[in-house]
Order: structure tokens, then C-alpha cells, then sequence
């Protein structure tokens, strides 16, 4: 496959700040299998039971959801399925999530791994660092004129979200600027993005930190299972799920190669 332009990513904004606001806690449903939202905190998903090799469900695949980003303990191109089945893989990412965190890094998900995951998780369904409205296209569109329908987009986006959490987590807790989550067709064109954009589809972003270089970001990355990685010789970091979708960039795409 040939690799996609540069041209895929933009150029980021003058201030690299994020801006801190307040979010307001609602009650509403999400996607499928992921429970109701509850009011005025971030434990959002109701956990039914002790989780662990074997077991499957729809609390597993919101269980492979949230640890996505703990693929790997050092550059290697794997991710964590998100299938409903709680394998080997799943069960490694796991024990990477507890001991990232502090907890008993045993694999099974009991309440205070639970507690851990629901303070990761924001009252509409977003994650503790990142807002759905970063991920915006910046046209005005929203979630809207790209090449999956929007609610694809956001429950793609939410994906995103955990494994952005991992990359934030694993270069020390640095607040990270979108510069670019999902693009509507019309602005991907007008950004030159390159025809089949992973951002058309809510599963890439480009971003930076004041004070973490792209080389940091980029084998932080590595180890979070992104499929596309743009170089880190750029001043912003590009990272997308290109292997986990059914939408035509189905071969691994880390540009500078494995960096260690």
C-alpha cells in the first residue's frame, strides 16, 4: 500500500494550552451496551461483576475499550481487540492498566480496577483529559459529512479518547492539544488531507504538549495500539487505528519505523 501524504495531518494552532472548562453532567444513553450515563459524576459504567480470562460480554468489550491504549509494554505493532472475549491480550493490557495505575497487577478486573476505569470516564460519555468538541471537524459540521455516518464517528472517537488517555498517561500526564480529531470530506479537501483520511472516519488524531517532543509522543504511541504513525520529525504527532477498521487502510503505517 502506499503510504499517505503528510498532507493527512495539520498544521497545529498558535497556543498549545488547553483550555480547562466545565462539563455538565446529564442523564443519557450511549452506545449499545455501554449502560446509562449517571448524574454529576464520572462513574459512568455500572460493572456487574468481576471480570477475567475466559468471560465475555458487552462489559468486556467496554472493559477492551477503555484499556486499548495498554497494547503493549514497549514498541510493538499489536492492539487489543475489542470482541467481546476476554483473552490473553485482553488480560495482558490489563495488568500494563493496573500497574500504570498503582493497583495489583493481577488481570482481573474487580471493583477497585473498576473505580480506576469509571475515573477515567466524563459524565457524557467522553474521558477524564478529552472533550467529544476537541474531535470536532472545523468546519462546524461537528461529527457529520465524513464517510461513516455520525454516531460511527463518535462511538470511533470515544475509542480514540482511551487510547489518547494511555499516551497522555505514559508521557507524564502532560494536557494534550487536538490540533485535528475527525474532518467532514469538504474540510479534509480543503486541508489537502489525503483521499482516504483516517480522520474521514474518527479514528485519528494529530496533537502536541508544550514540552513533549513528536519523537516522545511518537513512541508513546508505539506501544498504544495505533496502526498509523506519521514521523516525528513534524511539530505535531499523528496517530490512527487504521488496522482495527474495516475502512480500506487495513496495513500497518508507523512512518519512521519502530523507534525505540
Amino acid at each position: 500500500m502506499p503510504s499517505p501524504s503528510p498532507r493527512d495531518s495539520e498544521r497545529p494552532p498558535a497556543s498549545h494550552g488547553r483550555r480547562a472548562f466545565l462539563r455538565t453532567a446529564a442523564v443519557v444513553p450511549v452506545a449499545a451496551g455501554l449502560g446509562l450515563l449517571t448524574v454529576g459524576t464520572a462513574h459512568a459504567y455500572n460493572w456487574t461483576r468481576t471480570l477475567r480470562a475466559g468471560d465475555s460480554g458487552a462489559d468486556v468489550t467496554e472493559l477492551q475499550i477503555r484499556i486499548a491504549g495498554w497494547a503493549a509494554d514497549s514498541p510493538r505493532k499489536t492492539y487489543v481487540a475489542v470482541d467481546g472475549q476476554f483473552g490473553p491480550g485482553t488480560e495482558a493490557a490489563l495488568k500494563r492498566f493496573q500497574r500504570a495505575y498503582g493497583l495489583t497487577a493481577n488481570g482481573v478486573a474487580a471493583s477497585s480496577t473498576h473505580s480506576k476505569l469509571n475515573a477515567l470516564e466524563d459524565s457524557d460519555g467522553s474521558t477524564a483529559h478529552f472533550n467529544f468538541s476537541e474531535f470536532y471537524s472545523k468546519d462546524g459540521s461537528g461529527f457529520s459529512g465524513g464517510k461513516v455516518g455520525a454516531s460511527t464517528v463518535k462511538a470511533n472517537v470515544r475509542r480514540l479518547m482511551y487510547k489518547l488517555e494511555a499516551v497522555r498517561k505514559k508521557v507524564g500526564n502532560k494536557p494534550m492539544t487536538i490540533n485535528s480529531g475527525f474532518r467532514s470530506i469538504s474540510h479534509n479537501s480543503n486541508v489537502g488531507g489525503a483521499s482516504n483520511s483516517q480522520h474521514l472516519y474518527g479514528i485519528a488524531a494529530d496533537f502536541v504538549s508544550s514540552g513533549v517532543s513528536t519523537r516522545t509522543f511518537y513512541v508513546a504511541c508505539e506501544s498504544s495500539g495505533f496502526s498509523g504513525l506519521e514521523r516525528y520529525t513534524v511539530s505535531w504527532q499523528h496517530a490512527d487505528s487504521r488496522v482495527e477498521y474495516p475502512y480500506g487502510s487495513q496495513s500497518w503505517w508507523w512512518e519512521s519505523g519502530v523507534v525505540t
